[in-house]
This record gives C-alpha cells, sequence and structure tokens, in this order.
C-alpha cells in the first residue's frame, strides 16, 4: 500500500486558444515532475483551451482540436507520472468542461463538471452541459477526487466523492481575482474538510485574460481546516506538494506559507499584470496613451511603465489654450521620474480649424460643452494616429468614476485598446498612487521611488476643457460620488440606500441618472482590468435603452 503521494502542482498561465502553447507548458511542468518523482501532475481548470474561451468552445474544430492535443500529450507523457489536466470534452456529441486525467499514454478518466456557474464573468450553461456527480478516479491506487471549481462550492460533490472512496480532494480552478476573493474561496474549501473530513488542495491558474486576471494563491488544508500550503498570488509556480497516509487517513505534509500581499498592492498588481498578458497574448508591445497632468494618466503610465518597460511606453501631451503651465510641468516631471518617449503635439490650430469649419452651422448658438468635446476628440484623433503609425496600442485611462457617469468623451479620451484603471475609482486612483510612490517590488519593471508628482495627486482635477474647470463644477466631489456609486453600482442599491448612508437625495438622483444615460459609452468603451465583483462588462449588464428610474 503507497504510503506517501507527490502531487505537482503546476499554477501557470495558459493563453486562450494557444493549444499548443499549453501543451508545451504542460509538457516542461510534467518534466520537472518525473525529475521530482511525483505520482500525478496537476494542471488547473480548462488550461489545454485557456480559461475563460467563452464561445469559442462552441467551435467543433477547437473542440477536437483540444481533445486531440490532449490525447498527443498523454502520449509524450506516457513515462512517468500521470496528469491531470482542465479541457473541453465531447462525449456522445455533447460538450463538457472536464478534468481529463492521462496515465500511460491514454486517457484513463474524464471528471465533468457539475455545477456550472453562471453569474458575473462566468456563462457557462450557455457552452456546457452539466456532467453527473461522479466517483473519484485512481493513480498509483489512491483514489482522488476532483470536484472542479464551482463544484467545491456546493457540498454535493465533494460528498459524494467522499462516500464513493475518495481519500482526498483535489481542486482545479480557474478562479479569477476581485477583492476579498482569497477569504471567500478558503472558506468555501474549510467547509469541504470540515463536511468530508478530507484534505483538499486547491490549485489555481494565474495570469490575464481580457478583464480578468487570475491570481493563483493555491493552497493545501488537512482536516480541520488546518492550512498546510500556500502558494504566491499572481506568480507562477511549480510546487511538489507531499502526501502521507497515517492510520487515521491521508494528510497533507506541512510546507511552506506564502503570505499575501495588502489589498491595494493586489490590486495594482492585477492592472500591472492584466495590461501586461492583454498585450503579450494580442501581440502588442508597446503603448502610447495621452499625458494630461491629471492623476489617472499619470497613474496609467506607471502601470504601464511596470507592466512593460519604460523603452516599450510613448506619452503625448496635446495641449490647447485651456492647459495650465502646472499641468506641463507635471506631466513633465511624470515622464522625467519614469524615462519613459515624451512627445508634445498642440491642439489650438486644429481645434480652431473644426471651430471654423463647424462656424456657419453653429452660427447664433452659444459655446458649451459641444466645443469642449471638440477638444478631446481631436486628441483622440491624434492619438489613434499614432498609434496606427507606430503600431503602438492606444491606452485610454478614465477611471471607474468617470466611467460610470459619463466623465469621459466617446470617441475622444475613451479611444483605445486597453483601460487598466477601469474599474478604480478616482478615490483609490488617489491612494493608489501614493502607494506606487512608496513602494517597489521585483515584478515592477519601472523604477523605485516616486514616479507621480505629489502636486498631480493634490490638486483639484480638471478635465481643462475650459477656463478655470473643475470636475467639481458639474459633478459632486470624489468622495461623496465614489460612495453613491459603490451603492448603486457594487451593491445595487438604491436611491433610498443612499439616503440611508447620509447622502442628499437629489444628488443621488443626479448620480443615478448620469449613470443610466452613459450605458451607451460603457458598450463602446475599451476592455479593462477587472478588481471588484461588480466591474463594468460582463459582471454588470444593463440595457442601454431603459426607462427605468428609482423613484423611491
Amino acid at each position: 500500500m503507497t504510503d506517501r503521494f507527490r502531487i505537482t502542482l503546476a499554477q501557470l498561465n495558459p493563453t486562450v486558444g494557444d493549444l499548443i502553447g499549453n501543451a508545451e507548458q504542460a509538457k516542461r511542468a510534467w518534466d520537472v515532475a518525473r525529475e521530482a518523482g511525483a505520482n500525478l501532475l496537476a494542471l488547473p481548470e480548462m488550461f489545454i483551451a485557456g480559461y475563460n474561451p467563452q464561445d469559442l468552445v462552441l467551435k467543433p474544430a477547437f473542440q477536437q482540436a483540444a481533445m486531440d492535443q490532449v490525447r498527443e500529450l498523454a502520449k509524450a507523457c506516457a513515462d512517468g507520472p500521470a496528469m491531470a489536466i482542465g479541457a473541453p470534452w465531447v462525449i456522445d456529441g455533447k460538450l463538457y468542461n472536464a478534468y481529463v486525467v492521462l496515465q500511460n499514454g491514454e486517457v484513463s478518466a474524464v471528471v465533468q463538471k457539475h455545477h456550472l456557474p453562471n453569474e458575473a464573468v462566468f456563462d457557462e450553461k450557455r457552452v456546457f452541459e452539466p456532467g453527473p456527480v461522479a466517483g473519484p478516479f485512481s493513480v498509483d491506487g489512491v483514489r482522488i477526487g476532483s470536484p472542479i471549481c464551482e463544484d467545491a462550492w456546493h457540498e454535493d460533490v465533494a460528498e459524494t466523492l467522499e462516500e464513493t472512496g475518495a481519500e482526498f480532494l483535489l481542486v482545479p480552478n480557474g478562479s479569477p481575482y476581485y477583492r476579498g476573493k482569497h477569504d471567500i474561496r478558503l472558506s468555501h474549501m474549510v467547509s469541504r474538510v470540515v463536511e468530508t473530513g478530507l484534505p483538499l488542495i486547491y490549485l489555481n491558474m494565474v495570469g490575464g485574460q481580457d478583464d480578468q486576471v487570475f491570481d493563483g494563491g493555491s493552497f493545501a488544508l488537512n482536516p480541520g481546516g488546518a492550512l498546510a500550503l500556500q502558494l504566491p498570488v499572481f506568480d507562477e509556480e511549480i510546487s511538489h506538494i507531499e502526501l502521507e497516509r497515517l492510520d487515521y487517513g491521508w494528510r497533507v505534509v506541512d510546507a511552506a506559507k506564502a503570505s499575501h500581499p495588502s489589498e491595494i498592492e493586489q490590486d495594482y498588481r492585477v492592472m500591472v499584470e492584466a495590461l501586461r498578458d492583454y498585450m503579450r497574448k494580442t501581440g502588442f508591445s508597446k503603448v502610447v496613451l495621452g499625458l494630461s497632468g491629471g492623476v489617472d494618466s499619470a497613474l496609467v503610465a506607471a502601470i504601464a511603465v511596470d507592466a512593460l518597460g519604460a523603452d516599450n511606453v510613448r506619452c503625448v501631451m496635446l495641449p490647447s489654450e485651456y492647459t495650465s503651465q502646472t499641468s506641463l510641468s507635471d506631466a513633465r516631471a511624470v515622464v522625467d521620474d519614469l524615462g519613459v518617449r515624451y512627445d508634445t503635439v498642440p491642439i489650438a490650430d486644429s481645434r480652431a480649424a473644426v471651430t471654423d469649419t463647424l462656424a456657419p452651422l453653429f452660427a447664433g448658438t452659444e459655446p458649451g460643452l459641444t466645443e469642449e468635446n471638440i477638444q478631446s476628440r481631436l486628441r483622440g484623433l491624434l492619438l489613434m494616429a499614432i498609434s496606427n503609425k507606430f503600431g503602438e496600442m492606444l491606452l485610454t485611462t478614465g477611471n471607474k468614476s468617470e466611467v460610470a457617469v459619463g466623465y469621459a468623451t466617446i470617441y475622444g479620451d475613451m479611444n483605445g485598446g486597453y483601460n487598466p484603471v477601469k474599474d478604480l475609482y478616482k478615490t483609490r486612483a488617489f491612494e493608489t498612487c501614493r502607494w506606487r510612490n512608496e513602494h517597489h517590488r521585483a515584478w515592477m519593471r519601472g523604477p523605485a521611488g516616486q514616479v507621480i508628482a505629489p502636486s498631480i495627486i493634490d490638486k483639484p482635477p480638471s478635465a481643462e476643457l475650459r477656463e478655470d474647470q473643475k470636475d467639481s463644477d458639474s459633478l459632486p466631489d470624489y468622495p461623496v460620488l465614489d460612495a453613491i456609486l459603490d451603492i448603486l453600482v457594487d451593491q445595487d442599491g438604491s436611491i433610498a440606500d443612499c439616503v440611508a448612508a447620509g447622502f442628499d437625495a437629489d444628488v443621488a438622483r443626479k448620480v443615478e441618472h448620469l449613470l443610466l444615460i452613459s450605458e451607451y459609452k460603457r458598450f463602446q468603451s475599451a476592455p479593462g482590468a477587472r478588481l471588484s465583483r461588480r466591474a463594468f462588462w460582463l459582471d454588470r449588464r444593463y440595457p442601454i435603452a431603459s426607462r427605468w428610474r428609482d423613484t423611491t
């Protein structure tokens, strides 16, 4: 009887659709596992396809290619440890989210996911069939139960596995980050351990995919809920875990426990990793952004440098007659601190030309928001021209507060391919800038020390589209605005909830009105890093045309 069992955990970063590249990663990890004398190499959920493949996985040619790739892996990894890998799998014409076990050159077991998540960013009921609640699979005489991701958030699958002879639980995941997610995962997994009395190993992937970042943080629990292993968040890591059989069953041998960083650091890391992987996985290497001298563009510049390195970031100042000397100086300070390329493209002449062109049509009307937005749209036009000419992806810089209430100009400063700060409220942007000035980590490619001048953080926010303009001229102060938005967006609350929290009802209604009439803008906005459970895109899907208003 086997008294020790070694699993190699591959907390890795697959790419959606890169079947060959993902298989090569799996093979390299298997080589490490074989060298370490492991019994089993475990890879995350849907690893061969990358996660989340969305409707790509509905394509029959993709399904067949993924299954063929897994079978080729089985042949290539015949002489050594077993491998368990997530993959789309077709059985009797039905498509499943599966965990496929490879042994001795063949597919020896196919575990099918039973509970298909259909909330937040997940829409698995559209694409997969629910599998049966089945028993464990066997590797070297040890019976292993594998609830796939969501299956471990429900008690029935784990209990069935325990009742049918599983000796421990191995949970493969594609679980993306949002604030506080790790503690929620840990709580659910402790429940499964307490209910079944079995050790549990939770394996998550890392890396960015569109708006989501998978944060790793894989861990192992012994019966009673004691933490036996914890891997770092966000980092790729191949780690070996030992289980030993005692008189009272299997136990995970105590191993290293990585500490997790603060929430603000994790948010910043997500924005960096999201941009880094979005660039790599879409084939871009360089970015360009408009640098206004304000806090949002300065923060995006810092994120871009930390993600890609200063040599791959171009910042462009596009001043008008309303651009203050302070903004010019602040933008220059960011450029000097980060070491990026800096270009200045004045827009005054272009703006005058557009104004003259429209003058006959606009005769007899008063200048206003239209004329202000011409400046923003000119900037968007010029930045897109630079992007096209030099093959540099344009980053857009609107924070969640602005995106929520439409305080970003469509076809202007909303132009771009990616927005790292899309899910970061303005008040959090200020906090994040201060944090970045005070901290540096090995995963950052930018310099240590101050990268965003304090004068940028401390000055009153302004779009500088007219003389002496301030954001507070047309919006509540950001602490008030963000608190109301948190209630209306993140908590799905009502006007009554805003009033109960101490906010003026008319102010809350104004914010709600701006939020709802801006839906069409968000529908056309660039993707951006997801930090919360209510990010704008898959988390919050509202109709564009809607007459609903909260009358409470």
